[in-house]
């Protein structure tokens, strides 16, 4: 139950991060956003670290590290997909990428959850996919004059960043127990040299504005949280459970996009938040 609460704790997180992202991304490059959230995550971590404990092992480490750079490369990718695909196909193929693939994992290295949970993590899935999608008013807004299309770099772009995502999960998954927020600690610090690298790259290594950065330190706060519950979640959990409602974090975007942007929401998407709710009571009673 503890495991199922942290991971519905992170949901929470990342949900109300992506909220606050998409604010901060109309106003200026989504890249430039996390050119300040990752490295303030890192800093907050490094506050805190050293009265949590923990024993430094070179395995948690390595796999902090691996779930920081796949966090860095799924962000980047991601974003490049919204750009130029349409979300309605990108947001929800990405989704259950993010939550199928920890599945499959935690089934091939032996978990196996009880039948009501395997159940509930079939409505999971379905319900990432259904919160996920667009309005078919937004699905058909063009941008600046510009058709979104799914073409071959898009979908590409789609899958990876799902695998990149799912990997991140994994590698927080195979950090361990006893070894405290240090190994959150070397996943900021690589999703920072990672997104660091890429936004020099492009051209975008510029600091944003004001108002921008402070909406980017409140993203770190978020950050820090749902990747810390979702580490310590893991640590006392399935994979395949545990993986499944972390995923769950579109219906937190969703919720807020409704009470706070007044954004119309369709009957497919409010379908799928209640299937969310029946999926986690599943889990959690099993």
């Amino acid at each position: 139950m503890t495991a199922v609460l942290l991971a519905l704790v992170a949901a929470v997180g990342y949900g109300v991060s992506d909220f606050v992202g998409g604010l901060a991304s109309r106003r200026v490059a989504a890249l430039r956003v996390v050119l300040v959230s990752y490295p303030v995550s890192l800093l907050m971590v490094l506050a805190v670290a050293p009265f949590t404990g923990g024993e430094l092992t070179r395995s948690a480490l390595l796999w902090g590290a691996v779930s920081g750079m796949a966090s860095g490369l799924a962000v980047w990718w991601f974003y490049l997909a919204l750009a130029d695909g349409p979300m309605s196909v990108v947001s929800p193929l990405t989704a259950v990428l993010v939550a199928g693939v920890p599945v499959a994992v935690g089934f091939a290295t032996g978990e196996r959850p009880g039948a009501v949970a395997v159940a509930g993590v079939v409505l999971a899935l379905v319900a990432v996919v259904l919160v996920s999608r667009e309005t078919p008013e937004a699905a058909g807004e063009a941008v600046d004059g510009h058709r979104a299309r799914f073409t071959s770099t898009v979908a590409w772009l789609t899958v990876g960043s799902g695998l990149a995502f799912a990997v991140s999960f994994i590698g927080l998954d195979r950090i361990g127990d006893d070894s405290g927020l240090w190994p959150l600690a070397v996943s900021r610090a690589a999703a920072t040299a990672v997104v660091w690298v890429v936004a020099a790259g492009s051209g975008q290594f510029r600091l944003p504005p004001r108002d921008v950065a402070r909406l980017a330190v409140g993203i770190a706060l978020l950050d820090v949280l749902a990747n810390g519950a979702m580490m310590f979640a893991f640590s006392g959990g399935m994979l395949s459970l545990v993986a499944v409602i972390g995923s769950l974090y579109p219906a937190a975007t969703v919720l807020l996009a409704m009470t706070m942007l007044g954004e119309r929401v369709g009957p497919v998407q409010r379908f799928g938040m209640v299937l969310a709710v029946a999926a986690v009571a599943m889990i959690a009673i099993a």
